[in-house]
């Protein structure tokens, strides 16, 4: 049996059987690279080599967890509160709802902006997100629904406008390789090319903010209050300080490309101002770092099986082996490499290391198939994006758990992983299978 299916397989069996995400991580490395030949210590060799691709995410998020629980100490999330509760009034039934669709279309916005408008990708949701969690709490909020609203934004904008992590993935990544691989994409638009998966995207969130998840979820509202010290005193001084605070930590990223730089000057203002006293640092660091510690492990460790996996072999043995399946049936070709897309990227955690791997096979079987060059650009573009959301190991998951967990209250797997799996990863699938079948 092929290695990567196995690894994979396993990573995800345990991880719904509620094991820990990093523990099913190192399990299912080592039953892959067991698998694909690499015997124990080669396993652990390969794992052990790519921890290092993990870190500098991992110490990002540590970082940026800091400088959240400054956040929180300086009062912005009190204020929000009380804002936002005030909007709401007393009578929460009249009010609440105009308020739970406008807070909805604030995180949708600025997650769609994140990867285009200000590209800083996941940065954005330690900083807004564990603000808003009271208020969203107390509006009894489905979070699941919140963390689909949120995957939707990250992902759907970088696989449809080439702009920001659009042209990244669009233009450097998809069409590079497919011109690599031998098809002219002369004329081509790859917007065209991506339309109708990202309409599958939309079909996906509309499903869950409109069935779904419209119901309120209650959670404990005192567990909340607690983790972000809603109850802080707060004065324009201090609210002033975290929005500089914010704004550099935002400017020094775009910047500097580094949200370790942006995270830790933000959090320097906040010492330097007196917000956070000078003797509380250390415990106020420690703190933020462990609120964000399981959010990083899982990134190292992931980024350790990944490493496992490309040291096999078998990702390539997989591509090539789906295309002796398919014959020269299209409509069973399109479907194969796009399930083969799905179970590659939930593995890597990356649909932009998924494509060059795939799009080496898939263009030549392609055109041996009868593929329009616009359809192609659409199956290999499609087959990339498959698994980002739905994937334990992606930040695409990984971020709104960091955001919508602060408290304890919102499982990584169960209220993240499965339902972005479910209304984003399914729709996709049927959506880029029209695509290559109509292109």
């Amino acid at each position: 049996m092929n290695a990567v299916v196995v690894a994979v397989g396993l990573m995800l069996v345990l991880s719904l059987c509620r094991v820990h995400v990093v523990v099913a991580l190192i399990i299912g490395a080592l039953a892959g690279g067991l698998v694909g030949g690499l015997g124990i210590e080669g396993s652990l060799a390969a794992f052990n080599k790519g921890l290092g691709g993990g870190a500098t995410v991992a110490l990002s998020y540590a970082l940026l967890g800091a400088f959240a629980v400054a956040i929180a100490r300086s009062g912005l999330a009190h204020a929000l509160a009380d804002r936002a509760l005030a909007m709401v009034g007393r009578q929460e039934v009249e009010g609440g709802t105009a308020l739970k669709w406008g807070l909805v279309a604030l995180l949708l916005c600025v997650a769609v902006s994140s990867q285009n408008i200000l590209p800083i990708h996941i940065a954005f949701i330690p900083l807004l997100v564990p603000p808003l969690l009271y208020v969203i709490t107390r509006l009894s909020i489905d979070r699941r629904l919140i963390a689909c609203v949120i995957t939707f934004g990250l992902i759907t904008p970088y696989m449809f406008l080439p702009v920001g992590f659009g042209n990244i993935f669009l233009n450097e990544i998809l069409l590079a390789n497919v011109v690599k691989s031998g098809v002219d994409v002369t004329g081509v638009s790859v917007t065209r090319a991506m339309l109708i998966p990202a309409l599958g995207m939309v079909v996906g969130l509309l499903i869950a903010v409109l069935f779904s998840y419209r119901k309120k979820r209650v959670y404990d509202l005192e567990r909340i209050a607690r983790a972000e010290e809603v109850t802080v005193a707060y004065n324009p001084r201090s609210l002033a300080v975290a929005g500089v605070a914010i704004l550099v930590a935002f400017v020094v990223q775009l910047w500097l490309d580094s949200m370790i730089i942006g995270a830790l000057l933000g959090f320097v203002i906040f010492s330097l101002s007196g917000v956070v006293r000078w003797k509380e640092a250390d415990d106020l660091f420690t703190e933020g770092m462990k609120m964000m510690a399981m959010i990083g492990f899982i990134m190292i460790a992931a980024s350790g099986f990944a490493e496992v996996m490309r040291e096999t072999g078998q990702v390539a043995t997989l591509v090539e082996a789906s295309a002796g399946w398919i014959g020269h049936d299209k409509a069973l070709g399109a479907l194969l490499m796009l399930l083969v897309g799905l179970l590659v990227t939930m593995g890597i955690g990356s649909s932009f290391s998924t494509v060059p791997i795939i799009a080496a096979i898939f263009v030549p079987l392609c055109v041996q198939l009868g593929f329009s060059p616009l359809a192609i650009v659409s199956i290999v573009g499609t087959a990339g994006a498959l698994g980002d959301a739905g994937s334990p190991a992606s930040d695409s998951t990984l971020g709104p758990t960091a955001g919508l967990n602060v408290d304890g209250q919102h499982s990584h797997i169960w209220d993240t992983v499965v339902p972005t799996f479910l209304h984003y990863n399914l729709p996709l699938l049927a959506f880029g299978w029209v695509a290559a079948m109509v292109l």
